[in-house]
């Protein structure tokens, strides 16, 4: 039976450090604070782009290059932020302050453009048919929600699982020197997940995010097919 799933059109890959700092991810928040500065405008961007994109494929099936690259570039960004701070807490190299790929840093996310897209998918894939996904991500990423009581309001704030087990990979770090590879597998898999569902929740690819968990730093290569099994040799005949 086949076992090997095929690849997504992202890419997002994150090499563990094998050396981690006991204490410095009690202070990353602080560090990264530039970079959370930049994100939130660079999101603001994001949005603006998604939609003109959303007109652009819209009217003519495609996703120009530019803006998909710029869009790209800040998952990558974001991914890279994350992969320091607390959705992965894999690594102690500080993130570059850019939207490339960085070849030597050990967070990296790739995304292939596409040659076209659905003009029809574009109206409905965003909402209604990333919706389930989004009950999955809602879960492992958390979020906020609006709190209104006659007139009083306030914002509750919801820890996923993502967030809560990076947490204990913390604390086991604290105290231990040590982040368990297996905890790592399962957060670096949700983080995968995630980011599948942003691409294609925000138009840049039609393939429908899997529902699995592909665990791990790693992953196929975009586009690649799994190895087929070798055959046996034919015997030497004399």
């Amino acid at each position: 039976m086949e076992t090997n799933a095929s690849p997504y059109p992202l890419r997002l890959t994150g090499e563990l450090s094998p050396q981690l700092s006991r204490g410095l991810w009690l202070v990353k928040w602080l560090l990264a604070i530039p970079h959370f500065i930049v994100l939130a405008f660079l999101w603001i961007a994001f949005c603006v782009v998604s939609v003109i994109a959303f007109f652009a494929i819209l009217f003519t099936g495609r996703y120009p290059s530019s803006l998909f690259e710029f869009n790209a570039g800040v998952l990558r960004w974001s991914w890279r932020v994350a992969f320091y701070s607390y959705s992965a807490l894999g690594t102690d190299q500080y993130p570059p302050f850019t939207l490339a790929d960085v070849p030597d840093y050990p967070a990296r996310l790739e995304i292939a453009h596409p040659q076209s897209l659905s003009r029809g998918l574009v109206l409905v894939k965003w909402w209604l048919l990333a919706l389930p996904h989004y009950l999955v991500v809602g879960v492992f990423a958390g979020g906020g929600w609006a709190v209104v009581t006659g007139s009083n309001s306030r914002l509750s704030l919801s820890v996923g699982l993502i967030g809560l087990l990076v947490l204990f990979a913390g604390i086991m770090l604290l105290f231990t020197g040590r982040y368990p590879k297996s905890l790592y597998d399962f957060v670096l898999g949700m983080n995968r997940w995630v980011f599948r569902v942003a691409a294609y929740a925000t138009l840049m690819t039609d393939t429908y995010p899997p529902f699995r968990l592909d665990m791990g730093g790693n992953e196929p290569p975009t586009g690649s097919a799994p190895e087929a099994v070798p055959s046996m040799p034919e015997p030497a005949t004399s």
